[in-house]
């Protein structure tokens, strides 16, 4: 693993971890995620509607934490084998601690997520956030909340990106949808919420 490389320019940090696992276990844990995840579609309420998405979710902690976002609640299921090596991993890479994980199944490159901040109350306030991208390969950009400075970077498959100390509070970030990704890409990002 090569050494990280840090990707903000001020307020807060974000490293990136290109080569966090070989293509080879890239390619394994995302075979392994697609079938072993308990996918659901991804549900939210805009402008008082209730919309069932397209892009599937699954949420996983050691405890049965509750998590509401886009104003629909769900409880964490009991971390399977593949996540908690993910976890363990994780935390020995970055020296931060996680205890749950939210992921993602976006199926091709039209499936993406618009800005926003994972700043929730029930997440451990400038606590690390460790994102795992497997499968295909796509764009990200932080956008900073007051400058509304850009910064892009690619996430392929196999990296490991880690968002910290004031990164939530400062920076938006999205996953833009592209007509050019065919692809499906399985993102964790793993958590710590209070207890």
């Amino acid at each position: 693993m090569s050494i990280p490389r840090s990707v903000l320019p001020f307020d807060g940090d974000a490293l990136l971890y290109k080569d966090w696992c070989t293509p080879t276990e890239s390619q394994q844990c995302f075979e392994t995620l697609l079938k072993s995840v308990d996918w659901k579609n991804d549900e939210v309420v805009m402008f008082g509607k209730h919309m069932v998405m397209s892009r599937k979710t699954a949420w996983y902690g050691l405890q049965p934490f509750r998590y509401t976002y886009s104003q629909v609640e769900r409880t964490a299921l009991p971390f399977t084998s593949l996540l908690e090596d993910l976890r363990r991993k994780c935390e020995e890479t970055t020296g931060c601690k996680f205890n749950s994980a939210l992921l993602n199944l976006y199926h091709h490159g039209m499936e993406g997520m618009g800005k926003h901040s994972d700043d929730e109350d029930s997440i451990v306030p400038q606590s690390g956030i460790a994102s795992l991208s497997f499968g295909s390969e796509r764009a990200f950009v932080f956008l900073h909340k007051k400058t509304r400075e850009k910064v892009k970077l690619s996430l392929p498959a196999g990296c490991l990106l880690l968002m910290k100390d004031r990164c939530q509070e400062c920076w938006w970030h999205e996953l833009p949808k592209t007509k050019s990704v065919g692809g499906a890409r399985i993102n964790i990002t793993f958590r710590l919420m209070k207890t």
